[in-house]
This record gives structure tokens, C-alpha cells and sequence, in this order.
């Protein structure tokens, strides 16, 4: 007899060892359909795991975040087959599921075309129709080394070369086709239905530029039709988007290979929005208690070695230069920066919290394959910030620091959160005590707000929990931006402490935060979410004066004086063009207002402004009109 104990608690009896796919049956026959397999204890296994003494169990369907990555991680399966079966020469590598799809990576003598990936995505197709069951089988390390050399599958043989000989491999067949893989997977080929393939790039083996490069197809799978139109649809949306095409478009910024990869160039309109995102941000930090720093970019290796990035984090950094016969390190990082301004000073327990926030540019390598547009870069600058404070003191400031987050983002037009709590790993640093109380005080800070939170268990960083918070954009996708971490590890490394209410040497808590993540990144977000139509307050041109003919210049040019004058970021395009022209020009550079002036409106000291999506208000007095303007900037619109 064998008892299984459901996720509400609930008993199923079995009089013999019965399947996952019987569990399910015995549930409904609803969920024995929509079944893709199971976890067991919390294991992830194929719904034809025999179950032989009692065990708590849930069952897998694509509606679970689990679900969608088996769907994702069997449809780059069948990704690899179709290419088998059209393309025998081809090698395959590894096909993991990603964020949103899959990829597979294959070795193969010519590039894949578009009208490649169409006849692969019908071979799929006709796989998946024909439902091929996908069989899980297991065989010795050196059986199944033998097994992939004589297929002439050279990657997939050194993969398993590196496995310790006296381990068992698992194997998944469909069809003809068997691939080395943990599994598990869906029961047939069938169940993979709602697919796409996007495209297809370079990659190396391994992802080490010193190895082979392979051809990477990208594709996306969903539980139904409906889900992948929904995503089609988004990706279609984005590519309008981009913030690199626009970018050039509005001639915001650019990034010149001559001058290295991944390394941000601000163009006047884009620096007048950066100038824009940074007052605010000093602005709201100083009325948030914050003292500002600024910090070298560059520090003596030894302050490297000293807070364990040399250790942990080498391969991120950049090599080392020479001064004065002695290495210095470009920095990676912030935070040791401000760890010897605190040391600066002996603290007393009365001194905290102690909030020192700085806009620092950082240095991080990134190879060049991964480098994209201002998402991923080489030198960024974070809106960071730390916290000195006493442990009794976590709640308050987590909560304040989570209270300025939200309140930034939905600033910046924001309003949809989603909130991940990370706990501490199996190998980390600091006492139970100290982090059973900082996780409390993480999730009470965001249970005060009514704020639903996803804990990540186990999946904090060594030296501290943390909340990262997700933002949704227009178009539905989600970025993590804003982090909150605490770290009892680099009070440690540096040997800060404060003087406490006895007498004795105490050990503060040091908080990392970033509200935006960094500028650059941030920016290439709102250009997206924005589509380039930047609300008033945050656009790099807010109003435009465009003269009818050249006799209104004098009171073009006035107005836009009088305009900047109240700090306005107004020009005047004072050229001899027919203003229809100028006007579809300043459209197109998505100006939030355009004010027209002819004879009437010099006459009588007035402007006619236009928005962007065409509608007209009327000719109206100057003044009028400007403090419209200032209310759309003050209210954030």
C-alpha cells in the first residue's frame, strides 16, 4: 500500500506502487491530461516515476513556472531532432530552456538560413503530430560514451568524458533521436504544440571565445497558441522599440567599437535626460536623509584583495594597471570605497544609520558576445547607496529603503512590482540570529505595504538576504532593477565597528541598495517603455517654437527665452521651412509640445501649441501656456 500526500493535504491510497501519471488519473481526468510530470519530496521527475512507499507529492503542469521550463527544455529536444532528421551532419551540442524559450547550439559546415529555420519549425511540427513518446533510459558512464562516438556526437562525448566514470548516465529518446539530458520531460511529442523560432546566432563552445564557434537557434514555446500570439506580439512590439534604433533615431546616445565595445557615449539629448534622472534622484535621496559621495575610479589592488573580490570576482574585473610601480585596480564596485570613509571617523552607537548614496561609475568586463546596446555594457553607473546601522535598526531602515524604491519607480511611470525575497544559502557568513532577524526584518518591511513576495529560499548571497524588486513595462516584460542586500561579510573583511552603549567594540550592519540598478540600463528601459515619448518632465526637448515665416523669428526666438528663463527645456526652429514640414520633423523626434506662431500670435504675445498626438489647444497667452507646463513637470506627466 502506498499513501501519497497531495499539496493541500489531502491522502491518496494506492494499493500498489502506482505511476505519477496514475496519480494524476486518480485526481481527475482533467489533470491527468494537463500532467507533465511531477515533483516527489520536492524532486523534479518523469510522470512514469514508480512510486513504491509513501511520499508527498505535486503534479507538473504547464501552467507552473516548473511546467513552461519542461515544455521549453522538451521543444529545444525537439528543436534538435528536426535538425537531425533534415541536417544528419549537424553535431548537437546543449539546448537548455532560457527565459521566455530555448536555444540549441549545433556544430554544422554551413550558416543556418531563414528558409532553414522554416523548414526546421515544420519538421517540428510534423514531430510533434506524429506524438513520439520521449523515454527516459539510464546507461554506465563508459557505455554511454561509446554511445555518442559511434553517432559521431563529439560535444555530447565531452561532456560525459568529464563525468566520473562509476556514474550513471540518463538518456531521453524520441523517435530516433537521443539526447544526454537530466530530464525530465514531457510523456510525448504531442504536448508540444505552441512554438516559434526567432533567429540564430553565434556562440562559442563552452562560451569561451578560445573554443569552436557553433550556431546558437533561438526559439520560443508556450502551454497554448494564445500564450505564444501574446509573446509574438510583445517581441513585435519590442523590436519597435528598441532602445538602440531609437537611440539613433533621437539622437540620444551611441557606443563606437574604435573606442572599445560596451562603453556609453551621452549625446546632448540624452544628457539632458540623464541630468534630468540624476537631480531627481540626489533630490529625493537628500530629502530621504542621505548624505552624497564621490569616489575614486581607480583604488591600489590591495583594497581589491581586502574586501574579496579578488577572490570571488576577478573574472569580472579588469586587469590591473601600473602606478608608481605598485597595481591599481579600475573599480568593480562602490562599497569598499565607502567602507574607508567610515573608517575614517570612530562611531558612536548614537552616529546611525549612517546613509551615504553616490552615483559611481563602475568597470566590469563583459565579453563581448553578451554586450547589448545600454543593457549590457562595460562601464555603467549605479545609483548606489549604503547603510551603516545598528541591528536594531534593520526594520526601520529596510522599510525606508523599500518605501523610496517604489515611490522612484512609480515616479518614473511604474506601477506594477513584483517582489522576490532571497534567504540565506547553505554556505554563507554571519550568525543564525543575525540573519533569522534580518530576514524578518526584509519581510516585514514589505508585508507593511500589502506587497505580495516570491521567497527565494536558499538563494540569498553568502554574506547577507535580499529583496530585488521587478518593474513591468508597457508592453508586459518584466526588468529587475532595484535591489536591497544586507551584508554582515565586508563589516567583517574591514574590521569596522562602532562603539556601542557599554563600551565595547560593536559590528555594524552594512546595507547595499540600488534603486535603478544603473543609468545606463535604466535609461535603455524607459526609452523602451516610453517608445522615445518621454512624459514633459523628462523629456530632453519639452516644447519646440516653430515660426510660420521668417518675420516671427524675433518672437520665436523670445518665447523660447522666457520659456528657458523658468528652467524649460524649450528651442525654436527658426529655419525657412513650411512649418508642416518642421512640424511632422518634431514629431517624429517625439516632442511632447510644438508652438506654432504666425502674425496673430506675434499681434497678440501668444503661442499656439500643439501636442505630439496632433491636437491643437488655440492660440493662448505665453504665460498660460508655460504654467500648463510647469504642471505637467511637477505632476510627472
Amino acid at each position: 500500500m502506498v499513501q501519497v500526500t497531495l499539496p493541500d493535504g489531502s491522502v491518496k491510497t494506492f494499493e500498489q506502487p502506482v505511476t505519477l501519471a496514475g496519480v494524476a488519473a486518480a485526481i481527475g481526468q482533467g489533470l491527468a491530461k494537463a500532467a507533465l510530470a511531477g515533483t516527489v519530496d520536492g524532486e523534479l521527475v518523469d510522470l512514469d516515476h514508480l512510486l513504491e512507499r509513501d511520499t508527498q507529492v505535486t503534479i507538473v503542469t504547464a501552467q507552473s513556472e516548473a511546467g513552461l521550463k519542461i515544455v521549453r527544455h522538451s521543444t529545444s529536444h525537439l528543436m534538435a531532432q528536426a535538425v537531425k532528421r533534415l541536417f544528419p551532419t549537424a553535431q548537437v551540442t546543449i539546448g537548455p530552456a532560457v527565459e521566455n524559450g530555448f536555444y540549441y547550439d549545433f556544430d554544422f559546415e554551413r550558416p543556418f538560413t531563414p528558409d532553414d529555420l522554416a523548414a526546421i519549425e515544420a519538421e517540428m511540427q510534423a514531430l510533434s503530430q506524429q506524438a513520439l513518446p520521449v523515454q527516459r533510459t539510464e546507461m554506465k558512464r563508459n557505455e554511454a560514451l561509446s554511445f555518442f562516438e559511434a553517432q559521431g556526437e563529439l560535444f555530447k562525448a565531452e561532456i560525459i568524458a568529464a563525468i566520473p566514470e562509476e556514474q550513471t548516465i540518463s538518456l531521453y529518446q524520441q523517435g530516433a533521436f537521443v539526447d544526454l539530458c537530466r530530464g525530465p520531460h514531457v510523456p510525448n511529442t504531442s504536448y508540444l504544440k505552441a512554438f516559434k523560432l526567432l533567429s540564430v546566432a553565434g556562440a562559442y563552445w563552452r562560451g569561451d571565445a578560445r573554443n569552436k564557434q557553433l550556431q546558437r537557434i533561438y526559439g520560443t514555446a508556450w502551454p497554448d497558441k494564445k500564450a505564444l500570439d501574446g509573446y509574438l506580439h510583445q517581441l513585435a512590439e519590442a523590436e519597435k522599440r528598441d532602445h538602440r534604433r531609437l537611440g539613433r533615431e533621437l539622437d540620444l546616445f551611441s557606443l563606437h567599437e574604435e573606442a572599445g565595445g560596451g562603453l556609453v557615449f551621452w549625446h546632448p539629448m540624452g544628457a539632458r535626460v540623464r541630468q534630468v534622472i540624476e537631480s531627481y534622484w540626489k533630490k529625493v535621496h537628500v530629502a530621504a536623509g542621505y548624505e552624497l559621495l564621490f569616489t575614486p575610479h581607480i583604488a591600489n589592488l590591495d583594497l581589491w584583495r581586502t574586501s574579496g573580490h579578488l577572490d570571488f570576482y576577478q573574472e569580472s574585473m579588469f586587469s590591473p594597471m601600473l602606478v608608481d610601480e605598485q597595481p591599481y585596480q579600475i573599480r568593480p564596485m562602490n562599497c569598499p570605497f565607502h567602507i574607508l570613509i567610515y573608517n575614517t571617523h570612530l562611531h558612536s552607537h548614537r552616529d546611525f544609520p549612517l546613509r551615504w548614496a553616490e552615483l559611481g561609475t563602475v568597470y566590469r568586463y563583459e565579453m563581448s558576445g553578451v554586450l547589448h546596446g545600454l543593457f549590457r555594457v562595460r562601464g555603467f553607473t549605479q545609483d548606489d547607496a549604503h547603510v551603516f546601522c545598528r541591528e536594531d535598526q534593520i526594520e526601520a531602515e529596510i522599510s525606508g529603503i523599500l518605501e523610496l524604491t517604489l515611490s522612484t519607480l512609480q515616479a518614473f511611470g511604474f506601477s506594477e512590482f513584483e517582489i522576490n525575497l532571497s534567504t540565506r544559502p547553505a554556505k554563507s557568513v554571519g550568525s543564525d540570529a543575525i540573519w533569522n532577524q534580518a530576514t524578518a526584518a526584509l519581510k516585514q518591511a514589505i508585508s507593511q505595504r500589502g506587497l505580495a513576495f516570491v521567497e527565494d529560499v536558499g538563494g540569498g548571497a553568502f554574506y547577507g538576504p535580499k529583496i530585488d524588486v521587478k518593474i513591468t513595462d508597457t508592453i508586459g516584460r518584466k526588468w529587475q532593477c532595484s535591489t536591497i542586500q544586507l551584508d554582515f561579510n565586508l563589516p567583517e573583511r574591514f574590521d569596522i565597528y562602532y562603539i556601542g552603549e557599554d563600551g565595547g567594540r560593536k559590528r555594524p550592519i552594512m546595507i547595499h541598495r540600488a534603486l535603478m540598478g544603473s543609468l545606463e540600463r535604466f535609461f535603455g528601459i524607459l526609452i523602451e517603455h516610453y517608445a522615445g515619448n518621454f512624459p514633459v518632465w523628462l523629456a530632453p526637448v519639452q516644447a519646440v517654437v516653430l515660426t510660420i515665416t521668417d518675420d516671427q523669428n524675433d518672437w520665436a526666438t523670445e518665447v523660447r527665452d522666457r520659456l528657458r528663463a523658468l528652467g524649460l527645456r524649450v528651442d525654436a526652429d527658426l529655419r525657412s521651412q513650411k512649418v508642416g514640414y518642421k512640424i511632422r520633423e518634431h514629431t517624429l523626434k517625439r516632442v511632447p509640445w510644438l508652438l506654432i506662431v504666425g502674425e496673430q500670435e506675434k499681434r497678440e504675445g501668444a503661442v499656439n501649441p500643439r501636442n505630439r498626438a496632433g491636437k491643437s489647444l488655440g492660440s493662448m497667452p505665453v504665460a498660460a501656456f508655460a504654467d500648463q507646463l510647469l504642471l505637467e513637470e511637477t505632476n510627472k506627466h
